[in-house]
């Protein structure tokens, strides 16, 4: 089959969408389909280009290409399933949550004024017919499905990504924490950095990503004294970072109502258990108290009380033993013939 995957790609940003999408590409091709993905800008500032972004999409014409005929597309992000074509196959990573669950936040564009209440209204229309109109839909999780039915009253199957790092294993439980994110008030480490100072405990903590709050957490943690214990490690290469997840002790992924958590399930592959919050959506799809990581409360007190737990190397074995098996029933088989019937 000719098909084209589509993906909206937010200019100088790369995380677990693009990680996806190329992931997919990759996975069509081996299977001997005709692969390319069609990327194009999203951009919500000032919020009305969100509109621009889906006249785009609606704009072109997706049904040939230079006599090739598109046997499908695949949409993933908003506004992709604003194209035009008779095949829309549904993969969906994630709506355009500002003007949904997070509308009227301080992490959205979106306020209650009445701009963004007739944007935010024309967002949902988008919605409701461009995903209407693809069959079959699946998400990337039950979380971003249900955020898909309860907001738009439109079904789709979660069908999950396979880790996308190869070579993880549990090489060794050494005494330190892992954090893997991008550093955004949304992911919490924030939360992760006061409960370490006040564990006082034996373990290191190494902290990957950046992000807008980096310069903040570093200095809170030059404020707490906990500057030996507490290592910024950025960008990582592949190698590097895959070593570190082998042998961490546990990872750290307590995000706001995520939608599926890479970190999550590269840290169950390498035998690790894994400290998330019981608001952290998509994660604990795979993350379950007491089985394969720890829950807590998303504060302070509660993340303390995780971290002096995994001081016993013994409990971080037995949490992260059942990780290897969960994670490799993810595979690109079980996608690709999903997405493709």
């Amino acid at each position: 089959m000719n098909i084209l995957v589509l993906h909206s790609q937010v200019p100088f940003v790369t995380g677990g969408a693009e990680v996806l999408a190329a992931g997919l590409v990759d996975a069509l091709r081996a299977r001997d389909h005709v692969v390319d993905i069609i990327s194009l800008p999203l951009q919500w500032n000032p919020p009305d280009r969100l509109l621009t972004a889906a006249l785009s999409w609606g704009l072109l014409d997706f049904e040939r290409y230079n006599d090739r005929r598109v046997d499908a597309v695949i949409c993933t992000k908003f506004p992709t399933w604003a194209v035009e074509h008779p095949r829309k196959v549904l993969w969906l990573v994630h709506q355009h949550r500002q003007a949904y669950d997070l509308f009227g936040t301080p992490m959205s564009e979106l306020g209650p004024d009445d701009e963004s209440r007739a944007i935010q209204d024309r967002v949902v229309e988008i919605d409701r017919l461009g995903i209407g109109e693809c069959s079959p839909r699946f998400a990337i999780s039950r979380n971003v499905a249900d955020r898909l039915h309860r907001y738009c009253a439109l079904h789709a199957a979660a069908l999950y990504p396979p880790v996308p790092r190869q070579g993880l294993r549990p090489d060794g439980y050494d005494p330190f924490i892992l954090s893997v994110s991008r550093l955004d008030r949304a992911k919490r480490v924030n939360l992760l950095i006061e409960a370490f100072a006040a564990a006082r405990s034996p373990l290191g903590l190494v902290v990957i990503g950046d992000g807008p709050q980096r310069s903040e957490l570093e200095r809170r943690v030059e404020q707490l004294g906990i500057v030996e214990r507490v290592t910024f490690a950025g960008h990582v290469t592949n190698d590097d970072l895959r070593h570190l997840y082998n042998t961490c002790r546990a990872v750290y992924y307590s995000p706001i109502d995520e939608d599926y958590g890479y970190a999550a399930v590269e840290a169950l592959a390498a035998g690790k258990p894994v400290i998330a919050a019981r608001d952290s959506g998509g994660v604990l799809e795979f993350v379950r108290d007491g089985e394969t990581g720890i829950v807590v409360e998303g504060c302070t007190d509660s993340i303390v009380e995780a971290i002096r737990r995994l001081e016993d190397e013994s409990l971080a074995r037995q949490l992260g033993a059942p990780g290897p098996s969960i994670t490799r029933t993810l595979t690109w088989d079980t996608v690709v013939s999903s997405l493709l019937g």
